[in-house]
């Protein structure tokens, strides 16, 4: 088994999307999923093309009531090519279809290395012979704008004709996620075809409401064969290219497709159609860009790759080209965030959530002008951000849970249980964690790279909102002394109000006190360590007052963290609700990590019991390590040893259903630090939870990008305890038998390839030799300076 391509064999409808979205290709602008070619959007395919950052806004009628959802576009199919055989004179044979005909050796092979998915199948026409089929598509990592798909025929024991018909479908919708079908769903108007040359054709169309210009030309060229026949057909939806072309034995028949991709999203381009159709006409032909693709991937993986054996290694590679596919260097010139489910498929409608708090530590260390983008994403939108506080009386940002092109909030008013088929009101638009989240990617970033400048004005600006958001909601409880944020919803999501409530959210999230503690003692850092010109110039921006500042500083010290029986309560009252019987759920049910569907559809409601969705109280023991967590429960005043620490593990592991992908990579993560032998039981969790599907089929609706990233960041950070911080690499690594070798390297300050690995107990670095400033590397036990051109190699203390 290659360690660099992942192949499926046979063809198998019930997988197909599953296929489509693993086989999905991309280069950070735009994503193309890996649907077959010859087949329109149904039951079992679902061919999709999205553009990064490209919305539209539709209102539908839910449960009786108006409603408007901004989902990221399925944009016109540029794939479709379908074919046909006859013998000379004779009538056509069918138009071939896996679905209806018959195939022999049917594989796909995803290479990671080349970046390119191919398909090959021999076809048995009744009338005619074997026909065999090679396709090679993909989407080109050096030029942001194109795509090329080739297929070569070949006929194995006849002689006839082939007809080809390469099209351009503008006739398509967002009908990737089965439970939006009531939804409206067409995003494209005033779509036009047309033809520049023989050879080449046009697609152009607008988004209904945001008004975002989309154009597309494709330029079909044939070698091996001179066609006998081609034209050009269309309507106002679809534009094809048909070509009839001799064929024989030892005379292959070459047909490449090459798409040009442009909006008026794009800089530097006034005309859309124009610019796709001077791209493609100029494109060179499918073995250069092959070549050029290939190239540009090599550079990417030498950037980015992460060296670990086994299975698990060849998981992981996975995860890091999906990664990439979503956030490429591309990323950096786009006013994109992080979609949850990448650009492979229209799950939370291209969405972003908090996702980034799981993709920017990885990226920040080989990629972090990619890392510097999004946050200026969230920049831009730091204005909305302080509207949405204002209007609902609060000082500071208040970012979105969900947000799409502008930065309100885009979290539906409704959402759908397909267990039960009612719709439900959503509040998780109450988890203003997210706004912590933020300020932790700001502040990692900066860490990181050592990017003063961003820390010192934009980053500064976020940080700074953030906190006084949080110290605006808190309200001092007289009686106990503490503050207290009340009427969020933590991470978990399963829990959005007390049984019987008569409004959503809960008291004392511990996740949401603690990480606002965390971030309004950062701002407070940040402020004192500026140059006094720079905290002028910010005070000014932000029109901060100096007196706010002790208040932040009495909250900082001061917030709640609920406790009940030596354990960390994940909100105020959670000890109050009724066990759940876990046993008799899973007898019943089998899979219950949606278990929140399962009570709603039984009439009752999650909302009653201790069970969690996913990791809430144990999401402190992700973003922060043992040492630090332990700081800032003794800043608030609470002791956190490691006995209270570990029964509170303990005991929220037996109450979590694993209802997200992220939540086996946080378990794992967290039970890794504290050296639990049954923590890779959880990676391994979170390395499955795409490629097997593990959450019941949503994967074929969009990778999980945040889950994946996590992965990777788990070898990274999480067993080597890798933190960057008082300009130094700080060193920790933890055991973990099944992935007790790995090896990466850093950008790290300057320096390019920082090496890191670990083997046999052995930690080996090496800086790269260069101009800039010696490494400091920190370990528990010691402290050393690696110069440029150096590698040490540190033996490691047995536990």
């Amino acid at each position: 088994m290659s360690e660099w391509t992942w192949e499926y064999e046979g063809y198998d409808p019930a997988a197909e999307r599953l296929r489509e979205s693993l086989c999905t290709l991309g280069n950070g602008y735009f994503a193309t999923r890996g649907a077959v070619p010859e087949c329109r959007a149904g039951l079992v395919h679902c061919p999709g093309t999205y553009v990064a950052g490209c919305y539209n806004r539709l209102e539908s009628t839910v449960a009786g009531r108006q409603v408007v959802n901004e989902d990221l576009v399925n944009l016109p199919n540029w794939v479709p090519l379908r074919f046909r055989c006859r013998l000379p004179g004779g009538p056509w044979g069918p138009w071939f279809s896996p679905d209806v005909c018959a195939v022999m050796d049917y594989r796909h092979t995803l290479d990671l290395r080349r970046g390119t998915l191919t398909r090959t199948f021999r076809y048995r026409d009744d009338d005619t012979g074997v026909l065999g089929v090679e396709q090679i598509r993909l989407v080109h990592m050096g030029d942001p704008h194109l795509g090329a798909l080739r297929t070569v025929f070949t006929a194995e024991d006849w002689s006839g004709e082939i007809e080809v018909e390469a099209a351009l479908d503008g006739d398509v919708i967002n009908s990737n996620v089965h439970r939006y079908r009531t939804l409206n769903r067409r995003h494209l108007a005033h779509v036009r075809t047309g033809t520049q040359e023989p050879d080449l054709v046009w697609l152009q169309c607008r988004t209904s409401s945001s008004d975002i210009g989309i154009a597309m030309a494709v330029r079909t060229v044939v070698t091996g064969g001179q066609p006998v026949s081609s034209g050009v057909y269309s309507n106002r939806r679809r534009v094809v290219h048909r070509l009839v072309i001799p064929i024989a034995p030892g005379r292959p028949v070459d047909v490449a497709k090459k798409l040009a991709l442009h909006t008026s999203r794009d800089t530097a381009t006034s005309n859309p159609l124009g610019a796709a159709v001077d791209q493609v006409s100029a494109a060179a032909d499918f073995s250069a860009l092959l070549n050029s693709h290939v190239a540009a991937w090599e550079q990417l993986w030498r950037r980015t790759e992460i060296q670990v054996p086994g299975q698990a290694g060849r998981v992981l590679r996975l995860h890091l080209f999906h990664v990439l596919q979503t956030l490429s260097p591309h990323t950096a010139d786009l006013d994109v965030g992080v979609p949850a489910r990448g650009l492979h498929g229209e799950a939370y409608r291209g969405h972003v959530f908090w996702d980034e708090l799981f993709v920017l530590p990885y990226l920040n260390l080989h990629v972090p002008e990619v890392s510097r983008a999004l946050l200026n994403y969230r920049h831009r939108r730091l204005p909305q951000a302080c509207r949405a506080a204002a209007a609902v009386g609060r000082a500071g940002a208040m970012y979105p849970w969900q947000s799409g092109s502008d930065g309100r909030e885009e979290t539906p008013q409704w959402h759908l249980n397909p267990r039960s088929g009612r719709w439900l009101p959503d509040h998780s638009w109450l988890q203003h964690h997210v706004g912590s989240a933020v300020a932790y990617n700001v502040w990692q970033y900066c860490e990181a790279t050592g990017d003063t400048e961003f820390l010192h004005t934009k980053g500064a600006e976020m940080l700074l909102q953030i906190a006084r958001f949080w110290a605006d909601v808190a309200v001092l409880d007289p009686d106990s002394g503490r503050y207290r944020i009340c009427g969020v919803v933590g991470p978990d999501e399963y829990h959005d109000g007390y049984p019987g409530g008569v409004r959503p959210g809960l008291d004392d999230n511990t996740y949401t006190n603690v990480s606002a503690a965390w971030v309004l003692g950062r701002a407070l850092d940040l402020l004192r360590n500026l140059p006094a010109w720079r905290r002028d110039e910010l005070f000014e921006r932000v029109q901060l007052d100096v007196d706010e500042l002790p208040k932040w500083e009495e909250i900082s010290r001061r917030l709640r963290v609920p406790y009940h029986q030596g354990i960390i309560s994940q909100f105020e009252g959670y000890d109050d609700l009724a066990e759940l019987d876990w046993d008799a759920y899973r007898a019943r049910y089998g899979n219950i990590r949606r278990l929140d569907r399962i009570l709603e559809s039984e009439g009752d409601t999650v909302n009653r019991y201790k069970a969690s969705k996913q990791a809430d109280v144990l999401m402190l023991g992700y973003l922060f390590s043992p040492k630090e967590l332990q700081q800032l429960f003794r800043r608030l005043g609470y002791v956190l040893d490691d006995e209270v620490w570990r029964r509170t593990v303990d005991y929220y592991l037996r109450r979590t259903s694993h209802g997200s992908t992220l939540s086996g990579l946080v378990h794992g993560w967290v039970l890794a630090r504290v050296k639990r032998a049954d923590a890779w039981t959880y990676c391994q969790d979170a390395l499955e939870a795409d490629i097997a599907d593990l959450q019941g089929g949503t994967t074929g609706e969009g990778i999980h990008l945040g889950a994946m990233a996590g992965t990777l960041d788990l070898v990274q950070r999480g067993l080597t305890g890798l933190e960057t911080r008082e300009d130094a690499l700080w060193l920790d690594p933890v055991p973990l038998p099944a992935l007790s070798e790995y090896g990466f390297s850093l950008r790290y300050r300057g320096h390019w390839g920082v090496g890191v690995r670990l083997q046999s107990g052995q930690l080996r670095i090496g800086v790269p030799g260069s101009e800039e400033s010696p490494i400091r590397v920190v370990l528990a036990d010691r402290a050393v300076t690696i110069a440029p051109g150096e590698t040490c190699t540190l033996v490691l203390p047995t536990s």
